[in-house]
């Protein structure tokens, strides 16, 4: 029994240091953004959580970025269900972005942003296309 006790504590070792390697899917999605200067990045978003129907489903979003790196006046391009723009409208209102500098000056950014429902686990979660 002792040996089994100090397996599961080897293994457990090696496996604590990849665990802190791994990371979320939003975490990942962020990393794609890492040192782009050409738009807006995003350094904060939320997931929203929708119906497993909805997966497959694709989406735009326009909003504004602010100088503050915030979404403004979002809007949903396509014809969906109204809780469904809702949940995204919500979640996307929750995003921060490291807005895009011209002469020294954070600017407003109008952006498209294009959304693919995946299914995750039994529940709809939404990431950006890159």
């Amino acid at each position: 029994m002792k040996t089994v006790s100090k397996l599961i504590l080897l293994i457990s070792l090696f496996a604590a240091p990849l665990a802190l390697l791994a990371k979320t899917p939003e975490e990942a999605y962020l990393e794609t953004y890492k040192n782009r200067t050409d738009t807006p990045v995003p350094v904060k978003v939320v997931t929203p959580r929708v119906a497993s129907d909805y997966a497959g489903t694709a989406v735009k979003l326009e909003f504004t970025i602010d100088g503050a790196g915030l979404p403004r006046n979002i809007t949903v391009l396509d014809s969906v269900p109204a809780e469904l723009a809702n949940s995204l409208t919500v979640a996307v209102a929750g995003w921060k972005f490291q807005p895009l500098f011209r002469e020294g000056k954070a600017i407003s950014t109008k952006v498209v942003l294009p959304v693919r429902i995946v299914d995750e686990l039994g529940y709809a979660s939404k990431f950006a296309l890159n």
